[in-house]
Order: C-alpha cells, then sequence, then structure tokens
C-alpha cells in the first residue's frame, strides 16, 4: 500500500510523523517487563474528590482514570514514541497517503466485560454519542469527520474528505469505544455512580461517592495477551482514595495508605520526606527523567474580563511576579521557569529565531508576534531575588501608565474611569493558595488590591468551567505531537465554549492558522515550525503569567511495590508496576 511505503502506516500501527517503531512482531512495550508478575492490590491517593463515573461529559468532577483501565480505544499509545499508536480493539489500521479516511478492523476477541462481542456498531454509536454528547473536545474533533460506515461485520471505516487534518485518523483511533446496547443515550450526560460497561482490563466493583474507587481486574479480559498489553495491568486490584486537603494526603502516604506518590512541592520533597519508613527504606524517594514538553503552569488572566482585556496590564503584572524569590524562598531552587509553552523540546520558541518556514506561516498576521519573541530573545523578567526588586516595579509602572494607570494615594487607578485596579485569585488547594498570598503581597507594593478566595475543588472545578474567574492556576500538558488539543486549549472557537480549556478567551486568526498549519504538516521540519509560530503567537499575547516546572519528575513509593528498570518517554506509567509478593 503505497501509505505504507511512505514510513506513516503499517497494518499494525499509525504514527503521526515517520514510521512507527515497533515492528509487528513486537514482543512488549519497551518500557513495560513482559515477566512482571499479576496479583496484589495498588493504592493510589487522588487529591480531590469526584461526584460522577463519566469522564465523557461536561457535568460533574469525574473520578480519576476510568479512561484505559476502564474504557478501550481503537489503538492504543506507545509511550516511547512522540505519536504513534498501535492495535488494541483494532487489530489493523489502513489510510492513504492524503489521510482522507481511515479504516479499522476490530480483533475479533474483542469483547466488552458482559461478554458481549465489540463490534463496527459499537464504534459509530461511540463516534455520533461523543460528538452530539460529549465533551467539547470530543465534539470539536468528531465532527470533522464527515461518515462513518460498517464496512463488513469487523471493518468500519471514517470518511475525512476535506478536514485538512492529520492527526484526524490518530484521534479517531484514540476514541473511547462504549457498548451500544448498555448505554440510554437521553440520560447520557447525566452524571451517575453507575459505572459504565466496556472492555477495558478492569471493571469498577466499588464506589463510596467522593472518597474512593475500587477497580477490579477481569479475570475474563480479552487483551491480556496482546503485545501492547504485556506487562501492564499487573494488579488484581487498584482503589484510588480521595483526599480533599494537601497536608492530609500527604500524611496518608506517610502512614501506608497508599503506595505512590507524585510529589510536586519541591520543599516537602527536600525537607518533609525524613520519616520512619524512609529510614527504614520502606519507602524509596526517585527522580524519573521523562522527554515530554514541560507544559505550561500559570497564573492564567481571564480575558474576557474587563481589567484583563488590555495586554500591557497583562505584561505589566507579568513583571510584579518575582519568581526568583518564590523559588528560593519556597522552593529550594529546585523548580526551573516556564518560558515557553513547549519548554523542554524543540517545538519551543524560547531562545530560538524563527526560521524562513515560521516567518512564512506568520507573513499573513502582522503584529500577531513581537519582534523580540520573533527573534528569539525574550524571556521572562528575571529580578535579583529580593522579593523587592526595583527594576520590575519601575518597568511594570511604565506599562500601567502606557494603559491609562496612575497611582492615587495608595492605589493604582484607572484615570478615564476611575477604578482602582482589584481583581480576585481563586485557589483550591494550599499549594496555590500560598503562592497566591505571595503574589498578592508583591501586587499591594504596586498599589494593586489583589484578593484571595480559597474554594473547594467541586466549586473551583464548576467556576473554571464556565470561566468565572479573574485570575487562578492552571496547567495545560503538552505531548511532543501537539494536535487537535490545542484548538480546546487556544482555538477561538473554544473561547465561548464552556468546559473546553481556552480558559483565557484566547480568540486569535494567528493562533487558529497556525494551529491549522501543524495539523496539516507532512513533514517534520514544517510541524516543528508550525508549532513554534503557535508558541510565538501565544507568548506574544500575554495570557499567562508563566510559573515553573520540576525538571524531572519527583515519585515516593512504598517498596511493597515494584517498577521495570526502564522509564518511558512520558515519565513513569504505574499501569506498568507491580506488587512484589505477588506470584511470580
Amino acid at each position: 500500500m503505497e501509505a505504507r511505503a511512505a514510513g506513516s502506516v503499517a497494518p499494525h500501527a499509525i504514527a503521526m510523523h515517520g514510521a512507527p517503531a515497533w515492528p509487528p512482531d513486537f514482543r512488549a512495550p519497551s518500557y513495560a517487563n513482559p515477566d512482571a508478575p499479576k496479583g496484589g492490590q495498588l493504592v493510589q491517593g487522588v487529591l480531590g474528590t469526584f461526584d460522577s463515573l463519566n469522564p465523557f461529559i461536561v457535568k460533574g468532577l469525574p473520578a480519576a482514570n476510568i479512561r484505559g483501565y476502564v474504557v478501550e480505544s481503537l489503538l492504543a499509545r506507545g509511550y516511547d514514541e512522540p505519536f504513534t499508536l498501535y492495535g488494541l480493539l483494532a487489530e489493523s489500521v489502513e489510510t492513504d497517503p492524503a489521510r482522507s479516511f481511515v479504516t479499522f478492523t476490530l480483533n475479533k476477541a474483542a469483547r466488552f466485560s458482559d461478554g458481549k462481542p465489540v463490534t463496527p456498531a459499537d464504534v459509530i454509536f461511540s463516534w455520533e454519542l461523543l460528538r452530539d454528547r460529549g465533551r467539547p473536545n470530543y465534539r470539536i474533533y468528531y465532527a470533522k469527520v464527515v461518515k462513518a460506515e460498517a464496512l463488513d461485520v469487523r471493518r468500519v471505516r471514517f470518511d475525512l474528505t476535506g478536514a485538512g487534518d492529520r492527526e484526524l485518523p490518530l484521534i479517531v483511533g484514540l476514541m473511547p469505544v462504549l457498548a451500544r446496547h448498555a448505554i440510554d443515550t437521553a440520560t447520557f450526560e447525566d452524571t451517575t455512580f453507575e459505572p459504565l460497561v466496556a472492555s477495558g482490563p478492569y471493571t469498577i466493583v466499588a464506589v463510596r461517592p467522593g472518597e474512593s474507587v475500587t477497580f477490579k481486574r477481569d479475570a475474563n479480559y480479552w487483551g491480556r495477551d496482546l503485545a501492547i498489553n504485556r506487562g501492564l495491568w499487573n494488579f488484581d486490584a487498584i482503589r484510588f482514595d480521595y483526599y480533599r486537603d494537601g497536608n492530609t494526603h500527604f500524611e496518608a502516604f506517610k502512614k501506608g495508605l497508599y503506595d505512590l506518590r507524585l510529589e510536586t512541592d519541591p520543599g516537602r520533597w527536600q525537607m518533609a520526606y525524613n520519616f520512619p519508613a524512609l529510614r527504614e527504606r520502606k519507602v524509596v524517594k526517585e527522580e524519573f527523567p521523562y522527554g515530554l514538553p514541560k507544559g505550561m503552569e500559570g497564573l492564567v488572566f481571564n480575558t474576557r474580563r474587563p481589567m484583563f482585556a488590555d495586554i500591557r496590564v497583562r505584561e505589566a503584572l507579568l513583571h510584579l511576579f518575582d519568581f526568583e524569590w518564590i523559588n528560593h524562598t519556597y522552593f529550594f531552587d529546585l523548580y526551573r521557569r516556564t518560558a515557553s509553552y513547549f519548554d523542554g523540546c524543540d517545538l519551543s520558541a524560547h531562545g530560538v529565531p524563527a526560521d524562513a518556514r515560521e516567518r512564512e506561516l506568520l507573513a499573513p498576521f502582522p503584529g500577531a508576534v513581537r519582534p523580540d519573541i520573533m527573534e528569539g530573545r525574550w524571556a521572562p523578567p528575571k529580578t535579583d531575588g529580593s522579593g523587592r526588586d526595583r527594576k520590575g516595579l519601575r518597568r511594570a509602572f511604565a506599562l500601567f501608565k502606557e494603559a491609562g494607570y496612575e497611582l492615587k494615594g495608595t492605589k493604582l487607578t484607572h484615570l478615564a474611569s476611575g477604578r482602582p485596579l482589584s481583581f480576585e485569585i481563586m485557589t483550591t488547594t494550599r499549594d496555590q493558595e500560598r503562592l497566591a498570598l505571595a503574589f498578592a503581597r508583591s501586587l499591594k507594593r504596586a498599589g494593586i488590591d489583589a484578593s484571595v478566595r480559597s474554594i473547594d475543588a467541586t466549586q473551583f472545578e464548576r467556576r473554571r468551567i464556565a470561566f468565572d474567574f479573574d485570575m487562578m492556576q492552571y496547567r495545560w500538558e503538552q505531548s511532543l505531537s501537539p494536535g487537535n488539543e490545542q484548538l480546546f486549549y487556544w482555538g477561538s472557537a473554544a473561547a465561548d465554549q464552556q468546559g473546553t480549556r481556552n480558559y483565557m478567551g484566547v480568540k486569535s486568526k494567528a493562533v487558529d492558522a497556525m494551529i491549522a498549519g501543524l495539523l496539516s504538516a507532512t513533514a517534520r521540519a514544517d510541524f516543528v515550525a508550525a508549532t513554534r509560530a503557535l508558541d510565538r503567537v501565544l507568548l506574544s499575547g500575554f495570557y499567562v503569567i508563566p510559573l515553573y516546572y520540576p525538571p524531572v519528575q519527583w515519585v515516593a513509593r512504598w517498596t511493597r511495590i515494584a517498577h521495570p528498570q526502564r522509564t518511558s518517554l512520558y515519565g513513569y506509567l504505574p499501569e506498568t508496576w507491580w506488587a512484589k509478593d505477588a506470584a511470580p
């Protein structure tokens, strides 16, 4: 087949760019131990709460990890490559060089947990249901599909004509496949504690609303012998326990109430792990390298709010954030400053002048990128680390003056309206609150009244979904193959659609065009150029105050569980871990 000769598609796999790394006869994922013992229980602690077992709808706060553990897709991601998918429910995938269609052949052994076979009708039903009633990202993705049809009892074809989106066959391959016979479409969008009937390695067997969810490994799981699953899904049971408070969450780990912990606080990682179990080597601390972009974590401006509509105000507030002081005072200088939406890989525009490809993409949008960002000279402001840096304060006041603000007594005031500059920073965890309070103290020196409001996770989620905030802290994760999710993050159509992650309210033709460019790119060089151009446009908009990221993943575990020696490109993967006392 011509597409296979081009190196992007093989019957067993499909890659976004280049060829799949694993051949058709691969034995197991490179980051898994195919001889890992089965058995035992893994308990994980989750900070937050939940009020639904359906992660595919806007309503409710869903329980963690239903996707993957319970609900499967046609294809499964290989975690040692930027974006390559291998056969799962579908044993093979076909497309053409233009990627105008994609056809999946279902594995004849594929079954739902109730024993009924997975059919093309289930696949088409899932596409229609998520397109019409799913979360906004599903509606955006699947609306691009022109038509779906069953070719026979095992093959289903999706017509993608005119989408101009080379990622779309992979997006469809990752579509959750739901059981048509077990879902009432009329009530699908309602929150529920009734587990979904699905085809994955686990079923949900116990639910304590807001407190815990227990998964049990399906003894009859149809896909246990697939190469993509060898060395995965090793625990007989997995329980996710929920904690509302960060300190309680940590104390529970120290007591051995759950088994592994991803640490996000450098101060805690540095100082708080000197407890008896660690000294007795019952707990170990480990650092896992990972090759993904480090993501954008920032204090998000809701530009729908009048006080943040002026880009000069947003840039001025960036100059009042003292990263160096915060990193030293709170985080033992362990964090690194975020300077790009794709930090830490070749997709980042930070420190790199725009090449000819990027300039050609950006030429129809003069002014969309600042000269210093275009030339790779821009970086977040750097302070003297004193917490009272006057240089940053002077630069901020100059920008505020351009935007029509001046100090009136002790208040920074908009001269035309007479309104002091004030806003609320919404938080939901102790760590967020601590950071917000530190920033609010810096702002007070400039005559800005920033109040900090800490609310519970459920209320936070509701307000975030509805864009009902002035400023909040958020993190957008990124992959080495950004694609359709970028429309969900920053596309103009997403700005007014509740439930998307365009929290800042970006509406930019340049952003939309750069996303279209990365989706249509056939060569890696063109893809990198489009992504860097997108990075430059987003940075030029000053939509967030960039925060920081850890250089590695900090993970602590009780030694009753073990993991493979090799870490994936994506970092540590709990689905590849196992219980030490399980039978070999």
